[in-house]
This record gives C-alpha cells, sequence and structure tokens, in this order.
C-alpha cells in the first residue's frame, strides 16, 4: 500500500470508529457488532504499526484505557455427561423458561455462568489426590490424559479436604499464550494456530507432557458428580453456587464472573452484557450457561438421555469481521451456474481465515449494494460458509466501483440466462471448460467414483491437454498419456491407472451420485437406487444398461413417489435419461468396462430397513468408512435429523444434531453399540480407499440447488 493511500485509509477507519465508539460507549447503541469494530482496530493498527509518521493522539489507538485419537486409555465415566440444548436467541431463553417453571411450585433461581471455549476434562479424586483426568469423549467414556493434565499448574494434586470427588470443568488457553506461541511459530517460519480451543485440546492430547507444559494451559472447574460431596460442615450442597464456592475451598479453581438472578429478564440481561464484553476477557468464551440455581429444583425438572431440562447454554452469534473487496469473480459450477465471488483481504472468523465470500447471485449484489474496494462485514452462514452481510457505506473513498453482471459466461463466452422462478444465471454450454472441471470433479469425488490420485491439478491438466472429454475417456487413459503430463513420473502413473481400474466395480448409488443429476445428493441417490433394485428382482446382474432401460420406462409419476425424490428431482431425473448425450456418456462407460455393485442395497442386510446420521469423531473408523458399513448392510444413511432416523451415532465432540435427536426421541448409540447390531464378523471395519475430494480449493462450490 502506498503512503498516500494508506494516509487516507487510516483517516476513513479513524472516523468510523469514533463513530462507532460513541454510539456504542455514549449512546449505548451499535450499528455493528462488537467484533466488526475490534476488526476495524485491528487494521487501523496494522496500518499505524507499518507508516508511524501518521500516527495522531486522537487516533483510538491512543486512548488511554483503551482495549488496545485412539491412542490413550479409554476411562468410562462414573457419571455420563449430558450435552446442553442450545439457544440462541432471547425468545428461545424464555421460551426455556416457560417450560422449566411448570415443572416446580416454587420461585426459580438462576445461577449464571461464563461459557468457556476449551476442552471439557473429568477429574477423579480419592481421599483428596488427583488420580485421573478423562476427556469428555462420546460422554461415556473418555480418554484418560492424566499425564497432561498434571502439567496445568492450577490444577491441585491434593485437595484441602481428604474427600472422594468427581469434578467436571473446562481447560482452555489464555489469549495471552495464544498469541505468544503464534508470534513465536511466525518468527519460526511455522504455521500459525487458527483457534485456541484446537490448540488447548491438541496440547491435552500429546503423549509427551513436556508439549502441555509448554502452553501455559489454564482451568476452571463448574460440576460435580452424581455423589455429591460433602459441604464442610458436612452436608450436601443444596445451590449451584454453594457447589462453586466449595470449588474455591477446596483449591479447585472457577470463573468467578458467574452471577445469580432471580428474574428471567435479568438472565438474558447478563447474557448481552457478556456477548459485548467477551472480547475483554483474557481467555475465550463463546457464550453463557443458565442453571437453575436450586439442585433440589434441578432434581425435580431431571434431564432427558442425554440433556439435562435444568440447564440451557446461551451462543453467542457468529462472529463478524470486515475486510476488503479486492475483486468480484464468477465462478462457474457443474451445472452451469454462475455464482459471484467476493475476492477479499485474509481475514480470521469463526476460527479459520477467510480470503473469499460468496455473494450468492446478482440480486444480492444488488441488494446489498456491494462494490470492488468496499469495507465489508463478513460472517460465516451457520458458522460454516462465509458471505458478505453487508457493505459500510460510510467508509468508501470514491475510488469503488461498481459490479455489472455479464451477459456472458467468463469461460466459454456462451450467453448466459435466467430462468423466471430463479435467481442464479446459468451457461448453457455443456461442452464450457468451467463446467467440464467442476463435473470431473464431481464424477471422481470420493461420494462418486473415489479415484485415488485424480485431484484438482490432474483433473485440470488432463482437460487441457484434451485427453478427458467424456467421462469415460477416465478409463482408457493409458500409460503413455500420463507419462506425457509435467505431473507424471513412472511410479505415479501406475498408482493412478491401477486406481482407475479398481474404480470401475462401483456401488450403484455412487454411479448415481457421480453422473451429477441435480438434486441428486448422496441420500437420494441411494434411495433412488434401492427403489430400483426392489422393484426389479428379475435382474441378478444390474448393469448401466439395465438402468438406462428401466429409467427411461418410468413416467414421472413413478418418479416423483419414490421416497427421498420428490417432483423436482424427478424432473431432472427425466430430463437427464432423456438427453441423446447423456445415454451415450453411459453407454461409453459401460463399454469401458465400468460394473454396476448392488450387494450393499440387496434385501439380506443385518441393517435392513434402518436409518442412521453420524456425528462427531468416531475412534476406529472414519465417518466415511461407517457409512459404508451402513450401506452395505442394507441401511441408509441420512443427511440430517428427522423424524425418519432409526439411531444417530455419536462420537466424540458431538456437534448440534445431538440435541435435536434427543428433542425428536431418536434412538442414540454409541461407536460400540453400533457395532454390536452387526455380526462379529464386522467388528474390523474394512479399509476403504482415500481417494482425493478433487475439489477445487481455491474456488468456493455453487448453491445449485
Amino acid at each position: 500500500m502506498e503512503k498516500l493511500e494508506a494516509k487516507k485509509r487510516i483517516e476513513l477507519l479513524k472516523e468510523k470508529i469514533k463513530k462507532l465508539n460513541y454510539d456504542y460507549f455514549v449512546l449505548d447503541k451499535s450499528e455493528v457488532s462488537e467484533s466488526v469494530r475490534d476488526s476495524l482496530k485491528k487494521e487501523l493498527v496494522e496500518l499505524e504499526n507499518r507508516f508511524p509518521e501518521f500516527i495522531t493522539e486522537d487516533s483510538p489507538t491512543q486512548r488511554v484505557g483503551s482495549v488496545l485419537s485412539g491412542k490413550f486409555k479409554k476411562i468410562k465415566h462414573i457419571t455420563a455427561k449430558k450435552s446442553l440444548a442450545d439457544v440462541f436467541s432471547e425468545k428461545e431463553i424464555r421460551d426455556w423458561y416457560e417450560k422449566i417453571r411448570k415443572l416446580v411450585s416454587e420461585d426459580i433461581e438462576f445461577l449464571c455462568e461464563l461459557k468457556l471455549d476449551g476442552l471439557n476434562i473429568t477429574l477423579h479424586y480419592e481421599k483428596g489426590r488427583l488420580v485421573r483426568a478423562i476427556t469428555r469423549g462420546n460422554g461415556v467414556e473418555g480418554e484418560e490424559v492424566t499425564h497432561t493434565v498434571k502439567t496445568i499448574d492450577i490444577i491441585p494434586i491434593l485437595l484441602s479436604k481428604e474427600i472422594d470427588l468427581e469434578v467436571s470443568g473446562e481447560v482452555f488457553l489464555p489469549k495471552k499464550s495464544f498469541d505468544e506461541i503464534n508470534k513465536k511459530q511466525e518468527e519460526l517460519g511455522g504455521k500459525q494456530y487458527a483457534n485456541v480451543r484446537n490448540l488447548a485440546a491438541g496440547a491435552i492430547r500429546q503423549l509427551d507432557p513436556k508439549v502441555a507444559a509448554e502452553r501455559h494451559l489454564t482451568a476452571d472447574f463448574y460440576e460435580i458428580g452424581q455423589n455429591n460431596i460433602k459441604d464442610i460442615d458436612g452436608e450436601d450442597p443444596d445451590t449451584q453456587e454453594r457447589v462453586l464456592k466449595i470449588f474455591s475451598t477446596l483449591n479447585l479453581p472457577v470463573e468467578n464472573n458467574y452471577a445469580k438472578f432471580k428474574k428471567i429478564d435479568e438472565v438474558i440481561e447478563f447474557c448481552v452484557k457478556w456477548h459485548q464484553k467477551r472480547d475483554m476477557l483474557p481467555y475465550e468464551i463463546d457464550g453463557i450457561v443458565i442453571k437453575v440455581n436450586s439442585l433440589n429444583q434441578q432434581k425435580i425438572m431431571g434431564k432427558t438421555a442425554k440433556t439435562p431440562r435444568y440447564a440451557v447454554a446461551y451462543k453467542f452469534p457468529a462472529k463478524q469481521v470486515t475486510s476488503k473487496v479486492l475483486d468480484i469473480i464468477l465462478q462457474v459450477g457443474r451445472t452451469g451456474a454462475i455464482t459471484p465471488v467476493a475476492v477479499m483481504k485474509p481475514v480470521l472468523v469463526a476460527g479459520s481465515v477467510v480470503s473469499r465470500a460468496t455473494l450468492h447471485n446478482e440480486d444480492e449484489i444488488s441488494k446489498k449494494d456491494i462494490r470492488i474496494g468496499d469495507t465489508v462485514v463478513i460472517q460465516k452462514a451457520g458458522d460454516v460458509i462465509p458471505e458478505v452481510v453487508e457493505s459500510l457505506k460510510d467508509m468508501r473513498s470514491g475510488s469503488e466501483e461498481s459490479f455489472i453482471f455479464p451477459k456472458l459466461c467468463p469461460i466459454c463466452g456462451s450467453e448466459i440466462y435466467r430462468k423466471e422462478d430463479e435467481s442464479v444465471y446459468r451457461c448453457p454450454n455443456t461442452e464450457c471448460e468451467g463446467r467440464k472441471k467442476e463435473s470431473f470433479a464431481h464424477f471422481v469425488s470420493k461420494k462418486g467414483f473415489d479415484i485415488d490420485g485424480l485431484g484438482e491439478k490432474v483433473v485440470r491438466q488432463l482437460i487441457d491437454e484434451g485427453l478427458i472429454k467424456k467421462f469415460a475417456d477416465v478409463f482408457n487413459l493409458r500409460k503413455d498419456n500420463l507419462m506425457n503430463l509435467s505431473l507424471f513420473k513412472d511410479k505415479r502413473a501406475d498408482k493412478l491407472l491401477d486406481a482407475i481400474a479398481a474404480a470401475k466395480q462401483i456401488q450403484i448409488e455412487k454411479f448415481i451420485f457421480s453422473l451429477g443429476i441435480r438434486l441428486m445428493g448422496e441420500t437420494s441417490s441411494y434411495d433412488f437406487a434401492k427403489y430400483l433394485l426392489q422393484n426389479n428382482p428379475a435382474n441378478k446382474d444390474f448393469s448401466i444398461m439395465n438402468l438406462i432401460e428401466t429409467v427411461k420406462n418410468m413416467s414421472f409419476e413413478d418418479l416423483e413417489n419414490i421416497d427421498g425424490i420428490g417432483e423436482k428431482a424427478a424432473a431432472y431425473i427425466i430430463e437427464y435419461f432423456n438427453n441423446e448425450e447423456k445415454i451415450y456418456e453411459m453407454e461409453s462407460l459401460y463399454n469401458a468396462g465400468v460394473i454396476l455393485k448392488t450387494d450393499n442395497i440387496k434385501d439380506n442386510g443385518k441393517l435392513l430397513g434402518k436409518s442412521f446420521l453420524i456425528t462427531g469423531s468416531l475412534i476406529s473408523m472414519t465417518r466415511n468408512q461407517a457409512k459404508e458399513i451402513i450401506k452395505k448392510n442394507g441401511g441408509k444413511v441420512l443427511s440430517g435429523v428427522s423424524k425418519d432416523l432409526d439411531f444417530l451415532i455419536v462420537g466424540d465432540d458431538p456437534g448440534s444434531k445431538l440435541e435435536k435427536a434427543e428433542e425428536l426421541g431418536i434412538k442414540i448409540i454409541s461407536e460400540e453399540e453400533f457395532f454390536q447390531l452387526l455380526s462379529s464378523s464386522m467388528n474390523s471395519p474394512p479399509k476403504i480407499s482415500s481417494a482425493s475430494e478433487a475439489v477445487f480449493s481455491e474456488e468456493i462450490s455453487s448453491i445449485e440447488e
């Protein structure tokens, strides 16, 4: 950045931050989240460090007081771990309160605790001495990590009283330690860590305790096991507040910003306050835990299978940050969908570095008035997909450029079109290089043909060299074709050809998915394949030619009534199987020797008729391996929690699917219980090739549905 440009940017940042500070601290209002304000201030600090000649005493940075995996022993928990239900808004907090107040006759008192962003740990003390430390694991059993937990100075090896105790809390990393570690990484030229929780968890799961000791971890505790400890006077504590006070007496650290309230309005005010103040803490928090203070009332309210009714976790809104739009580019997906993408100055948001964010479509750009050069607020939609929330228009310098959506495809130059009932433009050219590359990436992905070695660079080069134009060309590649490419040497070429040969035998549902028919995802492809086989019992060996013939003889009504398909997908299936080019392509795959395997869908599976979903990390296998086992045994893998789900398999660190499943009364099983549903011959999961996803990592997948 040139000096003149830097000076202009610094002035814009100073004025914007001053206005936000005045609104926030004086007028008690804010047009943006606190994290956005902090993001702008961070940019100002960085620029002032680079150009100190532009620092002025009225700068906000100069104001006094400014806020400048199976390797450990498994241990069963004495008290099974319960997952708190999450709430995300004032309304959801009030809805929870309305439910629980009907369960008791007395008034309810609440205790609110800051929700630390760390790793859940359970300690076992015997006669006051620490004997073991266990991770949360799957809630029933965890991994023993006593050797690393003992390196945390704040955790007492001996309590002040000789008692037996099971206590749970959070191990976490202070922000200062996190920053120092990343600074050291930068000096050594190493990779920077993205978030404090993962760094803390990684330290605890080290085999060498010295690594944990060097991280300067700390901890706070908040929960006792089902065998209540006796108070100093020999009586059980009667409130959660008393539990925390006893912990302090025993020399167990607690987070001291907890507060007690008698009204739900006060609870909500506490949540709002800490959402605003969270960045002022020396450690990360991601919400507020709201508990009924009376332990007797907690007992009366009880629990569901996995969730206590007497407590919820209020989650703060997804963090927002600011960045500058350097350019707006267009991405062409496999179905021709054209998605505008903002290319931005890299920035850390919700735990990962983001340099691109979806702008969705032309209407969104116009509605939000996003321009090249704008300072924008970005966040992760659902904490996953980066998106541009808004433009900070009062920070424009006058050099910003409006983006004009083109009339032609940026890849092939074809005239793009937009249907009346859609918001997305599409390229109609099926030979468009952009569409072809995305289609091939989909074709060879893990959920499709799963060809190890056909990654992004290889696919691009094969297409650019004219070696693959149709899907079947993949199976006709020769070694001399590959050896002429810069990416290949002798062994790598042989390895890829072996993977291609092995991929010729493919499960029928994976084949259907690989074709890239719109709206035919992993689950709907399985549902479709299952219907075809169950309604064609005469076909012992169901080939690609059988598939073509069967589908072409089906009516629209036949297709839309298939469980998991529906009206829109049915229309796309008919469109696909009535396209002569698509039929020729499938016939070419048949002639290339592709064989459809149907063994996992035939009516002889141990899990036939049962549906499954997986959440969290499994120990003995990957989630994809588990899916393969389920399908091979006649089961069905769903894409989300619904009333149609029979079993939720829960691994380590489960996500929000667990809470939703509990609400719907879904059967929840552990990894071990899952294997109990299978025969003893299935105790060792099959080896499944780890093929490249062939995802073009520099692009954002188009939302084509």
